[in-house]
Protein backbone atom coordinates (compact mmCIF):
# COMPACT_ATOMS: atom_id res chain seq x y z
CA UNK A 1 0.00 0.00 0.00
CA UNK A 2 1.39 3.36 -0.95
CA UNK A 3 1.87 6.10 1.60
CA UNK A 4 -0.97 8.18 0.14
CA UNK A 5 -3.29 5.15 0.14
CA UNK A 6 -2.47 4.51 3.80
CA UNK A 7 -3.20 8.15 4.65
CA UNK A 8 -6.52 8.05 2.78
CA UNK A 9 -7.49 4.83 4.53
CA UNK A 10 -6.68 6.14 7.98
CA UNK A 11 -8.56 9.40 7.43
CA UNK A 12 -11.55 7.55 5.98
CA UNK A 13 -11.61 5.15 8.94
CA UNK A 14 -11.52 8.07 11.38
CA UNK A 15 -14.36 9.90 9.60
CA UNK A 16 -16.50 6.76 9.49
CA UNK A 17 -15.93 5.93 13.17
CA UNK A 18 -16.18 9.46 14.53
CA UNK A 19 -18.78 11.18 12.35
CA UNK A 20 -20.63 8.48 10.39
CA UNK A 21 -20.99 5.49 12.74
CA UNK A 22 -22.75 2.60 11.06
CA UNK A 23 -22.21 4.00 7.57
CA UNK A 24 -20.78 1.61 4.99
CA UNK A 25 -17.21 2.39 3.95
CA UNK A 26 -18.37 2.01 0.35
CA UNK A 27 -20.57 5.08 0.74
CA UNK A 28 -17.61 7.34 1.51
CA UNK A 29 -15.41 7.81 -1.54
CA UNK A 30 -12.06 9.59 -1.57
CA UNK A 31 -13.65 12.37 -3.62
CA UNK A 32 -16.81 12.78 -1.52
CA UNK A 33 -17.14 16.43 -0.49
CA UNK A 34 -17.06 16.39 3.31
CA UNK A 35 -17.70 19.99 4.25
CA UNK A 36 -19.58 21.33 1.26
CA UNK A 37 -22.02 18.39 1.39
CA UNK A 38 -22.61 18.67 5.14
CA UNK A 39 -20.83 15.48 6.25
CA UNK A 40 -18.58 17.64 8.45
CA UNK A 41 -19.68 20.77 10.28
CA UNK A 42 -17.24 23.29 11.77
CA UNK A 43 -16.73 21.35 15.02
CA UNK A 44 -16.17 18.10 13.13
CA UNK A 45 -13.68 19.87 10.88
CA UNK A 46 -11.70 21.08 13.90
CA UNK A 47 -11.67 17.52 15.26
CA UNK A 48 -10.46 16.19 11.91
CA UNK A 49 -7.72 18.83 11.74
CA UNK A 50 -6.57 17.83 15.25
CA UNK A 51 -6.65 14.14 14.31
CA UNK A 52 -4.56 14.76 11.19
CA UNK A 53 -2.03 16.93 13.04
CA UNK A 54 -1.69 14.46 15.92
CA UNK A 55 -1.62 11.33 13.78
CA UNK A 56 0.95 12.59 11.29
CA UNK A 57 2.90 14.89 13.61
CA UNK A 58 2.40 17.90 11.34
CA UNK A 59 1.10 21.40 11.85
CA UNK A 60 -1.49 22.84 9.51
CA UNK A 61 -1.83 26.57 8.94
CA UNK A 62 -5.33 28.05 8.95
CA UNK A 63 -5.27 28.62 5.19
CA UNK A 64 -4.48 24.91 4.65
CA UNK A 65 -7.73 23.86 6.32
CA UNK A 66 -10.01 25.78 3.98
CA UNK A 67 -12.49 24.22 1.58
CA UNK A 68 -9.95 24.11 -1.26
CA UNK A 69 -7.49 21.81 0.59
CA UNK A 70 -9.66 20.23 3.28
CA UNK A 71 -12.96 19.10 1.74
CA UNK A 72 -12.22 15.69 0.22
CA UNK A 73 -10.23 12.77 1.62
CA UNK A 74 -7.97 12.76 -1.44
CA UNK A 75 -7.16 16.46 -0.95
CA UNK A 76 -6.48 16.02 2.77
CA UNK A 77 -4.23 13.03 2.07
CA UNK A 78 -2.28 14.97 -0.56
CA UNK A 79 -1.82 17.83 1.89
CA UNK A 80 -0.57 15.44 4.59
CA UNK A 81 1.82 13.76 2.15
CA UNK A 82 3.23 17.12 1.06
CA UNK A 83 3.74 18.19 4.68
CA UNK A 84 5.49 14.92 5.53
CA UNK A 85 7.94 15.11 2.62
Amino acid sequence: MSDISEIKGRIKEYILNEFLPGESAGNLADDTPLRTSGVLDSIATVKLVSFVEDTYNIELAAHETGIQDFDRIEDIAALVASKKS
